[in-house]
């Protein structure tokens, strides 16, 4: 079993500067490198069970993006978005100093990678798209705006592990240890309870959206999707509501260097934490 490193490190927005927690898994040396970054509101140790996989051959490096898990809050709310995220990333990788750097990002994840690796001369040489794409149908989000950033206060552990499950039945199945393990660390205890360890103000930027900023920032992710170099997998959970199959099949018709794969009994999105999951990981980081 490998242990975590906890760690941070310092970024900047207009705001002032804030830190961004993240978390190592494997030999401090190794300069073969995989950053997994999680979704809108989930955290870093989302990939403690695929970290122990891959950290054999990589070190794993595992952040809390802003307003999330052990990093800070940005004092402006209305700075959450991709501009921020994307910025504290080359951040972050400018302190990891790898040699060889891949990418595996899940929803929010996936898309902060499209954006680190569609920049030119990009350091990702391999990138892992988890049930995300330049279009995010509309049906996934408001099943999102229906619970994101509400105020919920769980009178016990076993009360968040429920609300965990039901607002995450598109994971598929899982036992309830698992649960259990999905809902550690995105909730923490308070004098009062239990609540959701985010900004519950990361809902402000995503409802405050307009059509027209939607459309805008759709096309930019088309464009950055076409440009990515880096040799690319999709990877589609069967049932997902957000990541369509004509979104999928015209994103491996805009880009020579992707591939997919589909998971069956699945939405959005896979976890990676039974093992059919983290074998299509481990050989896709792992091959030539």
């Amino acid at each position: 079993m490998y242990e975590p490193r906890f760690d941070f490190v310092q970024c900047i927005s207009s705001a002032g500067t804030h830190r961004m927690a993240y978390v190592q898994w494997g030999d401090p040396a190794n300069d073969q490198v995989i950053v997994c970054v999680h979704g809108l509101t989930r955290c870093a140790r989302d990939f403690d069970r695929l970290a122990q996989a891959l950290a054999p051959k990589f070190r794993v490096v595992c952040p809390d993006v802003v307003g999330r898990g052990q990093s800070d809050w940005l004092k402006n709310p209305m700075l959450y978005g991709f501009t921020q995220y994307i910025s504290d990333m080359f951040t972050l990788l400018a302190r990891i100093n790898s040699r060889r750097l891949m990418w595996l990002g899940t929803s929010m994840g996936g898309l902060i990678g499209l954006g680190v690796a569609a920049q030119e001369n990009s350091p990702i040489t391999r990138l892992i798209l988890n049930d995300v794409g330049p279009k995010i149908e509309v049906a996934s989000l408001l099943r999102i705006g229906s619970y994101l950033g509400k105020a919920t206060l769980f009178e016990s552990f076993e009360a968040a592990v429920d609300y965990i499950q039901a607002i995450s039945a598109s994971f598929g199945q899982h036992t309830s240890e698992e649960w259990r393990e999905l809902t550690r660390y995105v909730v923490r205890q308070t004098p009062n309870g239990w609540v959701l360890h985010y900004d519950p103000a990361i809902a402000l930027p995503f409802g405050a959206v307009t059509p027209a900023q939607a459309s805008a920032t759709e096309a930019l992710f088309w464009q950055g999707w076409a440009a990515i170099k880096a040799k690319t997998l999709i990877i589609r959970g069967q049932n997902s509501d957000l990541l369509a199959p004509s979104t999928l099949a015209q994103m491996l018709a805009l880009n020579p260097h992707a591939s997919s794969i589909q998971i069956p009994n699945v939405g959005h999105a896979p976890t990676f934490m039974h093992e059919d999951q983290i074998q299509i990981v481990t050989d896709f980081f792992q091959g030539e």
